[in-house]
């Protein structure tokens, strides 16, 4: 029986690559479909990287005034759309009015964005006066008439783990009934490309977008960034249990810790990559040898993947050879500040499907990432407990661990 304590998710609104919702995203997940295409609608002609997994904005909900939808910032849709998602397959849009609703929204970068939008329309920082563009949290707040608590959380990459901690918090300490929490990000820009391109951090094979992105593998040469994002409707499961809703799975733990060693530069001393997923695993009551799979933060990068798997290897001891591990960023792309909310889906994808999506592109596994890899084809086997690293540039460390089973 399930604590009448736990937090569990009874609701989803995604958006990525791999289409629009938990149904379309999980489909293409454990098909092994790659999202990664040619960057659509910005030159790119002289950045050394020119694919990504780039967003297309879904038409306006239905429940939602078109006019106003279409005069939003492109990222403020694109949570909206998330939210509406959530709060719809959780059946309390009708009550998002309700002050004992809160929303804890990851949002990692969002200045870069707005100042971004503004540079590819001609708008100066420096010489033109425009009127200050309101956060997305309180745009976000506004459009939907919800009147509880809010935050914003930046945490790099983590920041969807750190808004899921966050809202589970909430509900514990009895300040909210129900709370929206993940992240979204639209990261593909010039200034985006241009960044992570010049710190050598992107994939090259630009005449190869579906092969581009290959954790883990030997050929490996960078990350892939990719759009979208994931928001959750969170709530006490003797709540969920009495209001006869569907659970997807509970909210077991969330552990952090810090590097505090490079703003970029993935610690190469994991003890507190180590720790973080220990601290996960001690708070949620489960051994090593219980995990069901492992939705690992690997990037693709070169230095990234081996710096992970040396955690995997230290906190699954002997049960490394059996604890399945992949990367769903080799479909997805890189979604920065989104990352941690759309694996978390990933999570949900494996145990609500009995199958875990595969990490595409693993073709001749690393030495150095000496892991039990579920490679390039889904593996079908029933998953209670699921964890989601997240390690975030500047040393954010989070793990997620996630348990079906209801």
């Amino acid at each position: 029986m399930v604590d009448d304590q736990a937090i569990v998710i009874t609701g989803i609104g995604a958006l990525s690559a791999l289409g629009t919702g938990f149904a379309e995203i999980s489909e293409n997940l454990l098909a092994g479909r790659s999202g990664i295409r040619a960057v659509e609608d910005l030159d790119v002609a002289e950045h050394p990287c020119r694919i990504a997994g780039q967003l297309t904005l879904p038409a306006c909900p239905p429940q939602y005034d078109a006019a106003s939808y279409d005069r939003l910032f492109p990222l403020d849709r694109c949570v909206l759309s998330c939210c509406v998602q959530a709060l719809l397959d959780a059946g309390i849009w009708g009550r998002r009015q309700d002050p004992r609703i809160g929303l804890v929204l990851g949002m990692a970068a969002e200045w870069m964005s707005h100042w971004d939008f503004d540079a590819r329309r001609g708008v100066s920082l420096l010489r033109d006066a425009t009127p200050p563009r309101r956060a997305t949290i309180d745009t976000t707040r506004e459009a939907l008439d919800l009147t509880g608590p809010s935050l914003s959380v930046a945490a790099a990459c983590a920041s969807g783990n750190h808004a899921l901690a966050h809202a589970g918090h909430w509900l514990r300490m009895g300040w909210v009934d129900f709370c929206l929490a993940g992240a979204c990000d639209m990261g593909v820009t010039p200034y985006s490309l241009a960044s992570f391109g010049n710190l050598r951090a992107l994939s090259r094979r630009n005449e190869q977008p579906c092969a581009a992105v290959r954790p883990f593998d030997c050929d490996r040469d960078g990350m892939v960034l990719g759009e979208g994002g994931a928001m959750f409707v969170l709530q006490r499961a003797d709540r969920a249990r009495a209001e006869g809703r569907e659970v997807y799975a509970e909210v077991a733990s969330v552990g952090m810790t810090s590097d505090a060693h490079h703003l970029v530069t993935p610690s190469p001393d994991t003890t507190h990559a180590t720790a973080a997923v220990r601290q996960a695993l001690e708070a949620a009551r489960v051994a090593p040898e219980e995990i069901d799979y492992v939705n690992a933060h690997a990037t693709g990068t070169p230095v990234g993947d081996p710096c992970e798997s040396r955690v995997l290897q230290a906190v699954l001891g002997p049960h490394v050879r059996r604890v399945p591990v992949s990367s769903t960023k080799s479909m997805t792309g890189h979604l920065l500040g989104a990352a941690a909310a759309i694996e978390a889906l990933a999570c949900l994808t494996a145990i609500r499907y009995g199958a875990i999506p595969p990490t595409i592109n693993l073709d001749h596994a690393d030495p150095e990432c000496d892991l039990h890899h579920v490679a390039n084809t889904a593996r079908e086997g029933a998953v209670r407990i699921a964890v989601s690293n997240a390690f975030g540039f500047g040393g954010h460390n989070t793990s997620l661990v996630l348990r079906g089973g209801f």
